[in-house]
């Protein structure tokens, strides 16, 4: 274990200089050939430690390549490591904001774009098989490795899943996902489950006319959403852990034109497929004729299927309890609401999500003077404490040797 620390510490000034080359390159979704670099630069990070680079373009148009980088070891199913190239943020809000790599060692932190969400997760991806390559060469080198980069996570890129799934044939030893892991007084997050989501579109079509001669003439389309809306709130139910978000609406044009038309746009997240799905049948059926004559169309616009968690994944986790044990820390098992590719994955394997360092406010690029807004930072503290857990686990969990 002191090995292990002792090691992670010497390396850390050359994954900082590594995780400083991937935030400086602006990869919002959008903007592919950023998107390509981290996905190239990510593969030169590896290529050391004897894996193999394939880049397969993403489905949804504009977006860049995912990357698959592969060590076979002795085969068998793979060990799949997962993170994304991507970040939620257009080059032109980073230069408005300022927003770029800040360290503050008075701190322990470091801001920057991605720097947590997830170009850090890749980063302790590399300093986890680095310190296995090194001090549990057994484990490294008899372990299929499969390092899957989602070129469009934060949009959901559908048919990252399925490039995934071919490329292990199906089935995977682990699923382990690097998405940030936070600390409070509990201990250590590490994230059994997620919820899954659907969204929706509700449209309205009534009937215009002049509101102050023709009034009666007119169907109110706003009338109808109105009414439709507290029924769709009302699907929250805290007993069954799901929420609604109606989160946007609109509607007509001006106050002396009845209106024709309106819409709104909801969430629905639910942590058991059951749940989700009984929503999902009550929203679809708000298609037809209101009360006043408009005409409703509900359409689901999207659908992101729960991840349950469940014992197999419980069982995974004591592993990763253990090893936190083992250097002093206490690790937990938490669900948690957000989506990650481990909602698209965990069909392939027992998985673990969190597995990343700690850091916090992903998808925020302000800073205001009175320190109310921070942006997205790295702990930096963490880097090496969760390096460390992560081998001792994946040596447990894979069958490793004796301890150093």
């Amino acid at each position: 274990m002191d090995v292990l620390t002792t090691s992670a510490e010497n390396h850390l000034a050359e994954a900082l200089r590594l995780l400083r080359g991937l935030v400086e390159i602006n990869s919002f979704t959008a903007n592919a050939a950023g998107v390509n670099l981290v996905a190239e630069k990510t593969a030169e990070m590896f290529a050391e430690l004897g894996f193999e680079a394939e880049f397969s373009p993403c489905a949804t148009e504009g977006t860049g390549n995912h990357a698959f980088l592969r060590r076979r070891g002795a085969g068998g199913d793979p060990v799949v490591l997962v993170t994304h190239s991507d970040t939620v943020f257009p080059a032109e809000e980073e230069i408005k904001n300022d927003f770029k790599w800040d360290e503050r060692p008075a701190e322990g932190r470091i801001y920057g774009p991605g720097v947590i969400d997830n170009k850090g997760g890749t980063l302790l991806i590399w300093m986890i098989l680095r310190l296995l390559k090194e001090k549990r060469p057994e484990v490294f080198d008899r372990t299929h490795w499969l390092i899957a980069s989602n070129a469009a996570e934060e949009i959901t890129g559908a048919d990252f899943a399925e490039q995934t799934a071919t490329r292990c044939g199906g089935k995977a030893k682990a699923i382990l996902v690097f998405e940030g892991g936070p600390v409070d007084v509990r201990g250590w997050h590490l994230v059994s489950s997620r919820k899954g989501r659907s969204t929706w579109k509700l449209s309205v079509e009534g009937r215009a006319a002049h509101a102050g001669s023709q009034h009666g003439a007119g169907i109110n389309a706003i009338d109808a959403l109105a009414l439709a809306l507290p029924s769709i709130a009302a699907w929250t139910n805290a007993a069954e852990e799901r929420t609604v978000n109606i989160g946007h609406i609109g509607g007509g044009t001006v106050v002396n034109r009845v209106p024709h038309e309106a819409m709104a746009e909801w969430e629905c997240r639910a942590v058991t497929p059951a749940a989700l799905a009984a929503a999902d049948a009550f929203f679809a059926s708000l298609s037809g004729q209101a009360a006043n004559g408009a005409t409703l169309k509900a359409e689901r616009s999207g659908h992101t299927s729960p991840w349950p968690g469940g014992d197999e994944v419980e069982t995974m986790f004591k592993h990763w309890q253990a090893a936190a044990a083992e250097i002093g820390l206490t690790a937990i098992s938490v669900p948690r609401g957000g989506l990650s590719d481990a909602n698209h994955l965990w069909h392939l394997g027992p998985t673990l999500d969190g597995l990343g360092p700690w850091g916090a406010n992903a998808h925020c690029s302000e800073r205001s003077a009175d320190g109310s807004k921070l942006p997205e930072y790295l702990e930096t503290s963490s880097l090496v404490p969760k390096a460390v857990m992560n081998v001792l686990a994946l040596e447990s969990m894979l069958g490793g040797g004796v301890r150093e």
